[in-house]
């Protein structure tokens, strides 16, 4: 979900800038000093995963892994994924340096939003919730993400939000399904040899 270099207009990277900024400094202020390996760790994943990626138009499709990202960190995926991109832009040029700020955003606020959503449901022990929320973090994160991407196209270079939101989501369903089919995976691992990675959560190996 990368989008390239000159295709936003300067409103709309200067917007996304400026909330990229505000979900950093909220993301680094709650982060301490054990949580630094674990946002090392999900940021080098989430760089690992999306190298491999399909180009479509001026965005690209790949995997992202943004909902376990957020189901993790929290506010602190902000920082995880913006060092991700950083080192993508720089070393392959996927997206590019002025597009940081909003590639950034409509990655890591869907990794926040859907991360505290599945946060909310991993309290529960039965299993069939858990399975539910944890494919509704990972899938929902993506195609949060879509929609996210679509509007940016819609603002910048005046497109129908129908004919942009189609093309992008469209393209990012199977994205979708093998990402909520990953998160249940590592969730429901992590729950059984780590639960305290998950704050509030319940134990599932009990």
């Amino acid at each position: 979900m990368h989008i390239s270099e000159g295709v936003l207009s300067a409103p709309v990277l200067g917007g996304g800038a400026a909330l990229t900024f505000a979900g950093l400094a909220i993301g680094l202020r709650k982060m301490d000093y054990e949580k630094l390996p674990e946002v090392a760790v999900l940021s080098s994943v989430f760089f690992i995963a999306s190298l491999i990626h399909v180009p479509i138009g001026p965005s690209a499709a790949h995997l992202i892994l943004n909902g376990i990202c957020g189901a993790l960190l929290g506010w602190m995926a902000f920082p995880a994924i913006f060092v991700g991109l950083t080192l993508q832009a720089i070393l392959f040029e996927f997206g590019g340096l002025t597009s940081l700020g909003v590639n950034t955003f409509n990655m890591a606020f869907p990794a926040v939003v859907m991360g505290y959503f599945c946060r909310h449901f991993l309290k529960s022990p039965s299993v069939p919730v858990r399975v539910v929320s944890e494919f509704i973090t990972g899938a929902g994160a993506i195609l949060m993400s879509g929609l996210l991407v679509a509007a940016c196209l819609v603002l910048a270079l005046g497109e129908s939000m129908d004919s942009a939101a189609k093309l992008v989501i469209l393209a990012h369903i199977p994205i979708m399904i093998i990402e909520g089919l990953i998160t249940v995976f590592v969730i429901e691992f992590i729950l059984k040899v780590q639960p305290e990675m998950l704050p509030g959560t319940f134990n599932a190996s009990r």
